[in-house]
């Protein structure tokens, strides 16, 4: 017998997004963690927030829904806050009951805003690394470093004289302009769209672009990321970044740092051995004198740094792709590199389910 394809409203419903949830779902074993951590970031929140006056948004359901966003690849917040109204996953996620009211976007994004002041996101990613699960999957002295462009979120069109030269764009909402002949560098232009931005070009043939540098550490047991980092576009970003975080992550020295052939600069390995700091730099012999000599390549855990600093690829990929950050939708060196590193406390989320899985 063929069924009919009515449909009738239910005048009650008795069940709630926790329900709807399957039990084996990866975000359950995410979302403990993720709870954990934001229990142990509730000083740090009170000392943003005001004792009086209306309550805002809270701060570990606009985590959540960000979270969420960097978890499925949601391209903006506006398309976020519409999709949270129907999808009961996210609603549970987040903490919001089935009938509970979303937020106006504008709202979110102004509450958003307010955790930039205490470098939320960073202490966010250390809140995650401190959990007593999380801890014993962590090396403590082998470690690799690299950096990645991340597109701005300005076009070369808003890239003009510092000085107020230059040839005005053609009429139209969005007039052409010609840049034959005219030389542009940073020194002598910015973007008006996003003055941070740089114009970068990452590799010989390749074309330059207004840009950021991200940079991540990791720890090479479980390729987890343990700090992260985002500067503005320059030849020596990635050697300054990589001291700043390796000093952070072992102040104490007697560790391994395993990168590519960009580090192998003398100064740079010689700042790392300073800080007692092993460099486990791939040689760049190529026309110069690598930095990095016998005392160093001689030892099989050289080799074996060379092998694991690969996957740091990995996160960075993920980053781009599924978290949605090859370019980014934000202005301002601040709020970009927060929203990195949240990325980068994304990307350790979405390994752990497994990684719990099989230790």
């Amino acid at each position: 017998m063929r069924g009919s394809d009515e449909q009738t409203g239910a005048l009650f419903s008795y069940q709630s997004p926790e329900s709807l949830v399957p039990r084996d779902h990866p975000l359950r074993a995410i979302r403990l963690v993720v709870n954990a951590a934001l229990e142990r970031l509730s000083e740090p929140f009170s000392k943003l927030y005001s004792p009086y006056g209306r309550a805002s948004i809270a701060p570990e359901k606009l985590l959540r829904a960000l979270l969420v966003q960097a978890f499925f690849g949601i391209r903006s917040e506006r398309q976020l806050m519409e999709q949270v109204r129907y999808n009961m996953l996210f609603r549970w996620f987040i903490g919001l009951s089935m009938d509970a009211p979303i937020w106006d976007v504008t709202v979110f994004t102004k509450n958003r805003d307010r955790l930039l002041e205490g470098d939320i996101a960073r202490e966010f990613l250390l809140a995650i690394l401190a959990d007593p699960q999380v801890k014993p999957l962590l090396s403590s002295e082998h470690f690799s470093v690299d950096g990645t462009l991340i597109a701005a979120w300005a076009s070369m069109k808003s890239f003009q004289p510092k000085d107020g030269s230059g040839s005005p764009p053609g009429p139209g909402r969005n007039g052409e302009r010609d840049f034959r002949g005219e030389k542009r560098s940073n020194q002598t232009h910015e973007s008006t769209t996003d003055p941070d931005a740089r114009l970068y070009r990452k590799a010989d043939g390749q074309p330059a672009k207004l840009a950021y540098l991200g940079h991540v550490l990791m720890e090479n047991r479980n390729g987890l990321i343990v700090d992260a980092e985002l500067t503005k576009a320059t030849g020596w970003a990635e050697r300054a970044a990589a001291e700043a975080m390796i000093e952070d992550a072992a102040p104490a020295g007697r560790v391994t740092l395993g990168a590519d052939k960009a580090y192998d600069v003398a100064a740079h390995v010689a700042r790392l051995r300073a800080l007692g700091v092993t460099p486990h730099v791939a040689q760049n012999a190529t026309n110069r004198r690598s930095a990095i000599d016998r005392r160093t390549t001689r030892h099989p855990g050289y080799a074996l740094s060379q092998t694991i600093r690969k996957r740091i690829e990995e996160p960075f990929g993920w980053i781009k792709e599924a978290g949605g950050f090859r370019q980014t939708k934000h202005r301002g060196q601040e709020r970009v590199g927060w929203m990195f590193t949240l990325r980068a406390a994304a990307y350790n989320l979405i390994r752990l389910p497994k990684l719990f899985a099989t230790t």
